[in-house]
């Protein structure tokens, strides 16, 4: 048995020829920069326009800046990656990238719910909407957010970090938490129940969000504006709760019960998903479903839409 900060790991996800890899790379990197491209460009729309300083708004900036965050935690390393004949990563960039991908992770999930409480709040109590999220609630909210994610994350990577390691090679394109516990020399039922711990805290947050949003559907169903406010702003985050949810699920799920010989593109795919879908997606969903920032973004590029009077 090594010492760990000895250890170099050896990712085995990029199997395929340099000609594949160099494509890859390619799409890869554009994939990568439109990412970045359309949450800095929604991010800065709302920070530079102050009608739209409203709570669902800066909500979503955080949404966008935590996919930066998760994304920039993966596609570095495999751009670098793509081009390298050695795919390996020290044990302390390993901890890192597990570091910001889970904390990527949490706040998504986190940040999801509060939006869902920000809906619930202005669809089904709108008289008291300005009342109850003040800039100060805003402020408290996303400090929770982040603070709880990053918590969560730091004391799952530090439970591995304490794991002596007998082996060295991880069966992704990158570290995960449960890739690394496996190398475990020791027996690791800390790590099995903290991993259920969080499991039941991101559980009952969903059912926080399904109960806000039987309230939400009910509520929608009093008027024409409030079915037009539920389609316009609960819609997109539902539709980004379901993709995340689902890309977190079949990553999971694969990890411990998929063929460990099964095909390697299938693979990395299902490992990268959480990593880049939500990011890319996220954006494009809320940009053009919320016709505030559909048209200032149009307005800065100098496409005049007709706004609806």
């Amino acid at each position: 048995m090594e010492n760990n900060s000895e250890i170099v790991f050896v990712l085995h996800g990029l199997n395929e020829s340099l000609t594949h890899r160099q494509i890859s790379f390619a799409f890869a990197l554009t994939s990568y920069a439109f990412t970045v491209v359309v949450n800095l460009t929604l991010i800065a729309t709302v920070c530079v326009d102050r009608t739209l300083h409203a709570p669902i708004y800066v909500f979503l900036c955080n949404l966008c800046f935590n996919g930066v965050c998760g994304a920039s935690s993966f596609y570095p390393k495999l751009l670098h990656d793509l081009l390298a004949d050695r795919h390996v990563i020290s044990y302390g960039g390993c901890l890192t990238q597990m570091f910001a991908a889970y904390s990527y992770c949490f706040c998504e999930f986190t940040g999801l719910t509060v939006m869902a409480y920000d809906r619930y709040v202005a669809i089904c109590q709108p008289l008291r909407y300005r009342a109850l999220m003040t800039q100060q609630k805003v402020f408290q909210l996303l400090l929770l957010t982040w603070s709880f994610s990053l918590l969560e994350a730091a004391v799952g990577v530090a439970l591995t970090a304490r794991l002596p390691l007998c082996g060295r090679h991880v069966r992704k394109l990158f570290c995960t938490n449960w890739e690394v516990v496996k190398l475990s020399c020791v027996d690791t039922t800390l790590n099995n129940i903290y991993g259920f711990v969080l499991m039941f805290s991101h559980v009952s947050q969903t059912g926080l969000i399904l109960v806000s949003y039987v309230h939400l559907v009910r509520a929608a169903m009093r008027s024409r504006s409030d079915r037009r406010k539920f389609f316009q702003t609960c819609l997109p985050h539902l539709v980004t709760l379901l993709v995340f949810t689902f890309s977190i699920v079949f990553d999971s799920m694969y990890s411990r019960y998929g063929a460990a010989g099964g095909a390697q593109a299938l693979q990395n795919a299902l490992a990268a998903e959480f990593l880049v879908v939500p990011p890319l997606f996220n954006p494009i969903i809320y940009g053009m479903n919320l016709q505030q920032i559909r048209s200032r973004i149009l307005h800065k590029f100098s496409v005049r839409p007709e706004i609806p009077r």
